[in-house]
């Protein structure tokens, strides 16, 4: 499924009038401050359910404002049944409003309110790829669990639950080493259930690394990245699987209990690039990090692609971190995908530098200006 229809209301400068895209590409430029990012950030909470730019959802709310709603129609697809509430020849209809004041979020899917983000976003893939995202190979372990995590969220239906399980015991646990006393018998009760979830989790991580991976060795193989050769990538889960985890919280406890927060599990879990023995982000170069983050979103869009879902994928200003040959190479990999693109930029889009003359996809432009899309 695509997102062919989008309305916002009171949200950033973007104009209230509904949006028809096309399910393949869309062209999105405008000078700075246009409007063009918010748009694929409106786009990003109807898959996310957040903002992939700020962390507060005040920051996108209209000026004196108090409340913004996002409003999108999916598209069929290829064989996709349609919802309940599905009216416009629409398969799906979703939407999400937050009241900053009240601090409430609504969310609706086919005319019916839900009360979990996952019963929306899994509806709607979105990947994002701006010049925040080159911090999965050059920055911490949590980006690269963010980065799993959306693909397992994605291909594994009970993750979410399960993850947020998990998250519940692991802060009651955290409550209790930060107590200032032993509780030996409390702790092991949570000890129990946290490693039951644990390895349920990890077990999910796994398998959906293995496929990814998979996919990442063959597309490795379709472009020219030499220097890839002697790269390593491998999934660790938190803790050394060949012992009990609960045998490890044990021997640990008094290094938890000083620290204030659990230290082994699935809150630990990284995928590990190496290359030479040493860290990616120590030998390769900023540009060759880039290529790697590129071919890393590519892979996933694989496994979701051979699962038969379409990802809407939002490439934000990539003129700035793509010279033109990796532009070309992501948007042919993504048309071969099938996957719907939105790319924005400051100049006028030269569709030819990104399909060359044959084989140009189906595709809409627009011009953006003071949060308004018209198409051309």
């Amino acid at each position: 499924m695509a997102l062919v229809r989008l309305q916002t209301e009171h949200f950033r400068n973007l104009a209230p009038e509904p949006v028809s895209f096309s399910p393949s590409f869309n062209l999105l430029y405008g000078a700075n401050g246009s409007g063009k990012t918010s748009v694929l950030e409106a786009i990003g909470y109807l898959g996310l359910g957040r903002s992939f730019r700020v962390s507060r959802h005040q920051a996108v709310v209209s000026h004196g404002q108090s409340r913004f709603t996002v409003f999108g129609g999916l598209d069929r697809g290829a064989d996709e049944e349609p919802g309940p509430g599905a009216t416009e020849g629409l398969a799906h209809r979703l939407g999400i409003s937050r009241d900053v004041s009240l601090k409430e979020t609504s969310l609706r899917v086919d005319g019916e309110s839900v009360r979990s983000l996952s019963l929306m976003a899994k509806h709607l893939p979105v990947s994002v790829i701006d010049p925040g995202v080159f911090d999965i190979v050059a920055g911490g372990p949590g980006k690269r669990r963010q980065f799993l995590d959306w693909l397992v969220f994605h291909v594994e239906p009970s993750f979410a639950s399960v993850w947020q399980q998990c998250q519940r015991v692991t802060s009651q646990r955290n409550q209790t080493l930060r107590n200032g006393r032993m509780d030996e018998s409390l702790l092991r009760v949570w000890d129990t259930q946290y490693t039951a979830l644990s390895e349920r989790l990890s077990d999910a991580r796994q398998a959906t690394f293995d496929r990814f991976k998979e996919s990442f060795e063959l597309l490795v193989e379709q472009v020219d990245v030499p220097w890839t050769q002697g790269l390593k990538m491998e999934f660790f889960p938190g803790w050394d699987r060949a012992q009990a985890l609960t045998e490890i919280l044990g021997r640990h406890r008094e290094q938890e209990l000083k620290m204030g927060h659990t230290l082994y599990g699935p809150n630990r879990a990284d995928i590990r690039l190496k290359f030479q023995g040493r860290p990616v982000a120590e030998t390769f170069s900023r540009g060759q990090q880039k290529t790697l983050v590129i071919l890393m979103k590519i892979a996933q869009g694989m496994v979701l692609s051979e699962m038969g879902r379409q990802v809407t994928f939002l490439l934000d200003d990539i003129n700035a971190e793509l010279d033109v040959g990796h532009r070309a190479m992501l948007a042919q990999k993504l048309r071969a995908l099938g996957s719907q693109v939105f790319i924005t930029s400051i100049e006028y889009p030269d569709p030819e530098s990104l399909w060359g003359n044959v084989d140009t996809p189906d595709y809409r432009m627009f011009h953006v200006e003071h949060g308004k899309l018209t198409e051309e």
